[in-house]
């Protein structure tokens, strides 16, 4: 599904050069000097350097948090986990905040759209409330069927082992029930398994959403870098996102680990995220000739998209992130592991924070 929806996403933004050229005469915004326009071959040795670099650093990025089941300080059970897990919260929250969500409001309110409705209306934080609205709509019904269909097999199972346990002892045998050889106590054991399975479902629901919303991200200032025809834009831009997909790359590696899939899930994931900037690098260097990104359906698609994103992006690292594991018992218990969680977080976002600078 995640695949479906970015596929479709970058297939809207392919073909709105065709569609938007004829519109470029009736935008009113200032067109780019020519001081500003350098040699199209040097801007693309920048950009083919920008997709090693990218590529390799959200490789590293994401591989990190997974490197747990080899070493043991970066396993989930311990301390050190907590931290870079509130530290990649923190890059995740601002990338919302300070990256995604000023730029969708530059897109929809710029002067090359239409009065009204777009300036007339706060369009960048309705649709990132609707996204967020979504977002909770998905995870709730999300983790509420997998948890139905999970306990209903349960019953099943504890069911047929009641009627196992009432049949009558066999002739010349004396049957003895005791629980604690039995294999299952009723009420005790089955319980506990549920809740854990019942949080594992949702660190899978949680790390499946959270890559949806990045990788729209991901695609969309991937087309913009390879679209871009300025060296002086694309040097800075490629250093700055090469730290964008590191950090972010930690943040959603994380929730990966957390969620326990099976090996080749994991690598798919991380494949899936370590590519989709470079691929919407090299979408962007293709259609270079032709986008024009100040034309009106282009400002509005990449101005939903970037508005959506940050409402999903938003709404997983407050809610599914921090909320979990600054209300976690053992964090509640623990002083300096909050102390420890609060400043990964601030370094975190500041980190990022500082990033919006350049890119």
């Amino acid at each position: 599904m995640i695949i479906k929806l970015i596929i479709l996403s970058s297939a809207i933004l392919v073909l709105i050069p065709p569609t938007v050229s004829g519109e470029s005469s009736s935008c009113t915004c200032p067109e780019e000097s020519e001081d500003q326009a350098q040699n199209y071959s040097e801007a693309l040795k920048f950009k083919l350097a920008a997709i090693a670099s990218v590529l390799t650093a959200g490789g590293i990025g994401v591989s990190i948090p997974l490197l747990g089941r080899r070493f043991q300080f970066l396993r989930p059970e311990n301390d050190a986990f907590f931290m870079i897990k509130a530290f990649a919260a923190g890059v995740i929250l601002a990338t919302g905040f300070v990256h995604i969500l000023p730029d969708a409001y530059r897109t929809l309110t710029s002067p090359c759209l239409s009065k009204s409705p777009w300036r007339e209306f706060p369009f960048t934080g309705f649709f990132a409330m609707v996204a967020a609205i979504g977002t909770l709509a998905v995870d709730t019904v999300a983790t509420a069927f997998y948890k139905n269909m999970h306990f209903s097999k349960s019953k099943q199972v504890n069911y047929a082992a009641d009627e196992e346990d009432q049949q009558p002892p066999h002739d010349g045998h004396v049957h003895v029930h005791t629980h604690a050889t039995h294999g299952h106590a009723h009420g005790a054991v089955v319980p506990s398994h549920d809740i854990n399975l019942s949080d594992l479902v949702r660190q899978r629901i949680i790390s499946q959403v959270l890559e949806l919303g990045i990788v729209v991200h991901s695609v969309i200032i991937g087309i913009s870098l390879g679209a871009s025809q300025s060296v002086d834009t694309v040097k800075p831009l490629m250093a700055a996102l090469s730290f964008h997909q590191f950090f972010e790359g930690m943040g959603l590696g994380g929730c990966i680990s957390q969620a326990k899939f099976k090996s080749l899930t994991t690598t798919v994931m991380m494949i899936f995220f370590s590519l989709t900037t470079p691929i919407g690098i090299g979408v962007g260097i293709g259609i270079s000739s032709v986008y024009k990104e100040n034309s009106p359906i282009a400002l509005i698609v990449e101005g939903i998209l970037n508005s959506a994103s940050s409402g999903i992006l938003i709404y997983m690292s407050l809610v599914d992130l921090l909320a979990a594991d600054f209300t976690n018992p053992r964090m509640q218990s623990n002083v300096r592991l909050q102390l420890g969680a609060h400043v990964s977080l601030l370094l975190g976002a500041g980190c990022m924070s500082l990033m919006a600078k350049w890119a």
